[in-house]
């Protein structure tokens, strides 16, 4: 009698079913919590670095400034370089060592949206600048004598300007092929913005305020130094935060790609 012909088993055990994708506004919340606490307990001590370090350039050029508009590009550039320091350089360094050490691969298990990852880190990083950016803004004001009375605008320029460096940053740590060049490419994005963000626009030679231009961060610059003018234009401080706002979706969206790219490889 010839045998049966063998075919698939069909008493082996059905794969169970994966859990269902989290929606992104949820994901995102939580990402940013953890994010957020992490960055409280780690980068704190940073996070007083970076404010010493700009308030220290103030005090720097407290002695050569001898002018009102070269005093508002002071104030404006040091306040911004702290969000550059952390939301750029730090979150380079931070998606450059996750990508390398394979925590990318933690995230990629989970049932979270690449963008929910990028955009919660990215707002978490941002958002903990904010303490730092005011207390040398208004150290600033203090030492050159400026009006505080539109310091409210950092209330825009703290995450819109956050966004597009955090962006910014995310790409350059996923995208760099070693966690030593995400660093290197984070410091020398942190000294343009320092570079060109502190000293006055007009003392710039021309070819290197073509540079300026480039930076998203100079955006940020120009909105919060309107605001020292005794009759802001305020169309142009919308201009300023629209170019930041245009900057941190396009930046966000690279990052975002940049990260699924590196997830599944």
């Amino acid at each position: 009698m010839a045998p049966a012909a063998a075919g698939p088993r069909t008493d082996l055990p059905s794969a169970a079913p994966l859990a269902p994708a989290a929606r992104l506004l949820p994901a995102l919340a939580a990402v940013y919590r953890a994010q957020l606490s992490r960055a409280r307990v780690a980068r704190i001590p940073l996070l007083f670095v970076a404010t010493f370090q700009s308030v220290g350039i103030m005090v720097l050029m407290r002695g050569v400034v001898d002018d009102g508009d070269a005093a508002r590009a002071v104030v404006a550039g040091s306040s911004v370089l702290v969000v550059a320091f952390v939301a750029l350089n730090l979150l380079a360094q931070y998606f450059g060592q996750l990508r390398a050490s394979g925590g990318l691969d933690h995230y990629a298990t989970l049932p979270v949206p690449p963008a929910a990852v990028v955009l919660g880190a990215a707002a978490a990083y941002a958002s903990f600048t904010a303490p730092g950016t005011v207390v040398t803004a208004v150290t600033g004001c203090l030492l050159f004598q400026l009006p505080m009375a539109n310091l409210w605008v950092l209330i825009a320029v703290i995450p819109l300007a956050g966004a597009a460096l955090a962006g910014l940053g995310a790409a350059l740590g996923l995208l760099a092929p070693r966690p030593e060049l995400a660093t290197l490419c984070g410091q020398l994005g942190m000294s343009a913005a320092l570079l060109l963000g502190v000293l006055p626009a007009a003392r710039l030679p021309a070819p290197i305020s073509y540079a300026r231009d480039l930076l998203p961060s100079t955006y940020g610059v120009e909105a919060l130094a309107r605001g020292f003018d005794a009759r802001p234009d305020w169309l142009a401080v919308l201009a300023d935060l629209g170019v930041c706002a245009a900057v941190g979706v396009l930046s966000l969206a690279v990052a975002t790609w940049a990260y699924r790219r590196a997830a599944v490889r």
